[in-house]
């Protein structure tokens, strides 16, 4: 069994478990390739799983590696969209390819080019590493929500964290994306922004989700 399918069946695992299922059929329906029995026992003999009747469990090494793999997968999305332009749509298939052979300290330089974000482009948690971690205290000092901007205040787009598909669309549509400069014309009754001389209109609810770094002397 290679290193790539191991990595390509502990990623089925997790996402499976983030829908709240640890069935195997829900974890064969999330896998882009076949998942055999003789697999599934050699993943077990290689202490990465447990099964339970048709269920499935990550041990404690397997959970980490899984998590791993998720993290690359989706900080290769980010950097896909956020700094290579590439629509949403178009980075599934790429971001696949880099799980497989990013190196821990690119990754980790990756997660600090692009602030350290929360979440992929789909709205999935990216499991934070130990570069977040150490970064944490620094940079909730420094990004913090849009709703919390000064009016008059300027600052550059950090991450998005919204859940919601249509929203994020909406906001990448903008060009809401980590590195974009904004000023904060207006709060109430709905923040006005302006970016490359265009100005917007967003909700309270939509402003929350986008963290910003503030700019010195702003």
């Amino acid at each position: 069994m290679t290193n790539h399918k191991i990595e390509e069946v502990l990623e089925s695992i997790w996402t499976a478990k983030e829908k709240g299922s640890s069935n195997i059929n829900d974890i064969k329906r999330e896998s882009k390739e076949e998942i055999t029995v003789q697999e599934v026992d050699e993943l077990v003999k290689s202490g990465l799983i447990n099964t339970s009747g048709e269920k499935i469990d990550f041990t404690v090494k397997g959970e980490e590696d899984a998590k791993n793999v998720i993290r690359r997968h989706r900080l290769a999305e980010r950097l896909l969209t956020d700094v290579l332009k590439r629509s949403v749509d178009e980075t599934e298939e790429t971001a696949c390819e880099f799980e497989h052979f990013l190196a821990p300290e690119i990754t980790q330089g990756i997660c600090t080019l692009l602030g350290h974000p929360k979440t992929c482009p789909h709205g999935s948690t990216i499991p934070p590493g130990d570069c977040c971690l150490q970064a944490r205290e620094t940079v909730e000092s420094v990004v913090i929500p849009l709703d919390r901007l000064h009016t008059g205040e300027s600052a550059k787009v950090a991450y998005i964290t919204t859940q919601s598909h249509p929203r994020l669309h909406k906001l990448l549509s903008f060009g809401f994306t980590p590195g974009l400069t904004i000023r904060l014309h207006q709060k109430s009754p709905t923040f006005i922004i302006e970016c490359d001389k265009t100005q917007l209109a967003l909700e309270k609810d939509i402003a929350k989700d986008i963290f910003v770094w503030k700019k010195e002397g702003a």
